[in-house]
């Protein structure tokens, strides 16, 4: 089995592979906890309603983050959509009524779309990407002169939606969830991977085993809340996480490139 078909079945893994190291760092609390007899907590009704309330807590988080995933899932193929749609209106014009205007416009698009993807990997400047959208108007306007006008909205509204989905994908990545309640649920799993660990079960193997596995779920539960906190993060990973996939952009420019 060669590489590239060993990694797609390890890329769910990866966060399971991020926290190992944390992981093993309470396996080995807990040992050195037992060895030294500095189990002082009995298991009782309190400790088990503290575990349930931070499972709540996560629950409501997630739910939070996941419906600006969902979001953030479609972005990608519908700015691909208006700007092939942007490309099909200057296409045609060119066919039918090419010059150096129409020309000028396809050489700025194919370009534009490069910038797209150097900012969605943060080499480029939200900034730098609106004005590059303000520059469009320049183009329209030499175009006015020889283009239907209703196809010049049609230009107009696929630019206004881009702009759109520009700011919205950069508020998503800038903005993170509630940080009140990721500061609660933090603490609460604290609290409750250091009770297990003071927690006194017999017998031991019984305790190791539940202590890793509360664990294990409340650690990899609150990383991949922050994973998909941010699903635009292709400046640290890549698209090697969580992260939405742009490869319609991707498959955009391959075609045009083609043409």
């Amino acid at each position: 089995m060669t590489i590239k078909k060993i990694f797609p079945k390890l890329k769910k893994w990866h966060l399971a592979i991020k926290i190992i190291p944390i992981m093993l760092g309470i396996v080995v609390l807990k040992l050195l906890f037992h060895k030294f007899s500095l189990e002082f907590i009995s298991l009782n009704a309190l400790f088990t309603s503290l575990i349930a309330a931070t499972t709540f807590l996560i629950g409501f988080l997630i739910t939070g983050v996941i419906s600006d995933y969902k979001e953030s899932e479609k972005i990608p193929g519908d700015m691909a959509s208006g700007l092939e749609a942007l490309y099909d209106e200057i296409y045609i014009l060119d066919k039918n009524k090419g010059n150096s205007t129409t020309k000028n416009f396809i050489v700025f698009h194919k370009e534009f779309l490069k910038s797209i993807i150097d900012w969605f990997y943060r080499k480029e400047k939200t900034r730098s990407i609106l004005d590059k959208l303000h520059k469009m108007d320049d183009h329209f306007a030499e175009l006015e002169s020889i283009i239907q006008p209703n196809f010049l909205t049609r230009m107009k509204n696929e630019q206004a939606n881009i702009r759109r989905m520009v700011v919205r994908v950069d508020n998503i990545r800038d903005l993170s969830f509630v940080q009140s309640a990721y500061a609660i649920v933090e603490s609460l799993a604290f609290f409750v991977i250091f009770g297990l660990l003071v927690l006194k079960v017999e017998p031991f193997y019984e305790a190791l085993f539940f202590t890793t596995l509360v664990s294990f779920l409340m650690v990899y539960m609150i990383f991949l809340i922050k994973d998909l906190d941010n699903p635009f993060n292709y400046s640290e990973h890549g698209e090697s996480g969580t992260e939405v996939s742009i490869k319609p952009i991707r498959d955009l420019i391959a075609r045009l490139d083609n043409k």
